[in-house]
């Protein structure tokens, strides 16, 4: 029976998603399919899967590994202010997706203990603080996954949700740690926690250096990065329950330390494929077998507690909807709302931890699970019913120019607005009563020193150009806005004044230089008609774009639907330069250099760049 219940196991980890795909079955998460037919093998429905040694420590592993990726899903640049631009969103307001998130996660917490409160109040469950946790936490997981299907993950209401739901995974868990270090008698060492976490993130961000030459070093045989994440998941594991904390605190940090390593693309694919290809799968389909529902049914006391915690699982995130309607247009707001009250990758671990601590009954535990699984399965149908796709309200790439000229204003026209939001300033009185009326977004300053540009949110953008008349301005200008942390500068150079360019060069600067410039085209003309012609072409546009979308790779060109509507000239493939091919099986991350008739190809560069 032991053996059979190992084999059973691993084969449903196998069937559910073969059999969700076959179905077309998109609503309902694979973690809450897999809780399901736990229960119905397990001890609530046919028994034929029973609790044995293996499955338990192949389920803890799961968990284990859970939390771990939990914690690489942590986008740490997110929580920086200069990587969250205020952006127009689609009920035409100005949004700042980290303050937004924040203030609707200071709302769930309020209410997560009034709510937690009334529980104990009516007699249901006494224990606020555990029911309080419970409460506010959101599955990171599953709000990423349904934002993907979306394709909102980059506009201000995507943003905004994964912002809440980082917040409604890290918080719970630290204040569980808490809670877990007080009620378990180590209140003494919980200062060792935060000293844990101070020190890890502290060392981790400071030796970045060696784990470069690490991964270089890599290969088939050794696999050292993924050797390197077991390492950390079992060290931090080790050094948190020494200190007093639960192993899941470790596990998260280990993601975390991970994700300050900054792994590469193929690392996280290797690490979610070992976890979710076959430890996680075990962990949730066991979490369905150990579920009692015919104890939970025969308790009156318990059997009340499920629909009660169901709707305040639902009202624990309601101020989430009232903030978002602030902003948002209210069909996205409520279902975005509803998307928050996903709660299941932090509730399990937290009733584990319960149970260790004698804080909740079996059947309370129980009752506790299933509630979070109905409110799994309701809420992501909530939001994909609900929520409808705009076009305008995109996180688009904001662009600053600095000069408004012959040279910047056709620039700003050309720049497509489904892809960039525009910015101008000038400090010529001339120049802007010339360009008012034609660019949307100019601003005359004083004078262009950099505290005027700073106080008038110039550098609030992701590519900043530097487009005046004077060289050296320009670099200035450039440099400035490299040292402020703008993800790219460009600076136009008139002249060609090698210390400039490499003092530029030196600080991250990309020059445009307009005598290599004319001197390339006028090549290109002479050598090479067809390719000026493409460049030069208003109608048609040459586009570059990283395929992260896993529809379009492991297949060859030739299979792609709208191949025979675009050119693609060249791919780009790590350091190396290929020549396209028919038969040229395209990779995750290999950057396509292709042009078209722009509608074609804005809606292929959509199609690839979309991740999946």
């Amino acid at each position: 029976m032991a053996q059979l219940s190992l084999f059973l196991v691993v084969l449903l980890a196998l069937v559910i998603p073969i059999f969700m795909a076959r179905f077309k079955i998109s609503t309902v998460p694979t973690a809450i399919a897999e809780i399901i037919v736990g229960i119905i093998v397990g001890s609530s429905g046919f028994n034929i899967v029973v609790s044995i040694h293996d499955l338990t420590f192949l389920s803890n592993l799961g968990v284990i590994l859970l939390m771990f990726l939990s914690g690489m899903e942590i986008n740490f640049d997110l929580l920086q202010r200069k990587n969250n631009p205020k952006a127009k969103s689609q009920a035409g307001k100005t949004v700042d997706p980290l303050p937004t998130a924040l203030t609707a996660f200071a709302g769930i917490v309020v209410m997560a203990f009034v709510l937690a409160y009334v529980l104990k109040l009516i007699g249901l469950f006494s224990n606020v603080i555990l029911a309080a946790i419970i409460f506010m936490t959101i599955a990171l997981g599953v709000v990423i996954a349904t934002l993907k299907e979306k394709d909102i993950l980059g506009r201000p209401i995507g943003q905004t949700i994964l912002l809440t739901a980082v917040l409604g995974e890290v918080i719970p868990l630290l204040l569980l740690t808490i809670y877990a270090s007080v009620n378990g008698g180590n209140a003494g060492q919980l200062w060792l926690i935060i000293l844990l976490f101070i020190a890890a993130i502290i060392l981790l961000r400071r030796f970045k250096q060696p784990y470069l030459w690490f991964s270089k070093v890599t290969k088939a045989t050794t696999q050292l990065d993924i050797r390197l994440a077991f390492f950390l998941i079992f060290a931090l594991v080790t050094v948190a329950e020494r200190v007093g904390a639960e192993n899941i605190l470790g596990a998260f940090l280990a993601g975390m330390v991970m994700k300050l390593l900054e792994p590469s693309e193929a690392t996280k694919d290797k690490l979610t494929s070992i976890g979710y290809g076959f430890f996680i799968p075990i962990f949730f389909i066991m979490t369905g077998v150990g579920l009692n529902l015919k104890s939970l049914f025969a308790h009156p006391s318990s059997l009340m507690l499920l629909p009660v915690l169901v709707i305040f699982l639902f009202l624990a995130k309601a101020p989430v909807v009232f903030l978002y309607m602030r902003y948002f247009e209210k069909k996205n707001a409520f279902a975005g709302g509803f998307l928050t009250a996903t709660t299941i990758t932090i509730v399990l671990p937290t009733l584990q931890v319960a149970r260790k601590l004698h804080a909740i009954t079996s059947t309370q535990s129980d009752a506790f699970i299933l509630a979070a699984v109905i409110v799994c399965i309701v809420s992501p149908i909530v939001f994909n019913s609900n929520f409808v796709l705009s076009p305008e309200d995109r996180m688009k790439e904001t662009v600053t120019i600095v000069g408004a000229n012959t040279f910047t204003v056709p620039v700003a026209h050309d720049l497509h607005d489904n892809w960039y939001t525009i910015k101008m300033f000038t400090d010529q009185q001339d120049q802007y009563e010339t360009y008012d009326s034609r660019v949307k977004g100019l601003t005359l300053l004083d004078n262009l020193d950099n505290q005027s540009l700073e106080r008038s949110g110039a550098f609030d953008c992701d590519i900043f150009v530097a487009a005046g008349h004077h060289d050296q301005e320009n670099a200035r200008m450039a440099e400035y806005a490299k040292d402020l942390g703008v993800k790219r500068a460009i600076a136009r150079m008139n002249e060609v004044d090698s210390d400039t360019m490499a003092r530029c060069q030196e600080a991250g600067v990309e020059l445009f230089n307009f005598t290599n410039v004319r001197s390339a085209l006028m090549r290109a003309l002479i050598e090479s008609p067809t390719v000026y012609k493409i460049m030069t072409d208003t109608n048609n546009v040459l586009y570059s774009v990283k395929v992260r979308s896993t529809s379009y790779t492991g297949r060859p060109l030739r299979d792609l639907e709208f191949v025979d509507k675009i050119t693609v000239s060249r791919i780009r493939r790590g350091d190396e330069w290929l020549i396209p091919h028919g038969w040229t099986v395209i990779e995750p991350n290999d950057i396509l250099i292709f042009s078209g008739e722009f509608k074609v190809a804005d809606r292929v560069k959509k199609l690839l760049s979309h991740q999946n």
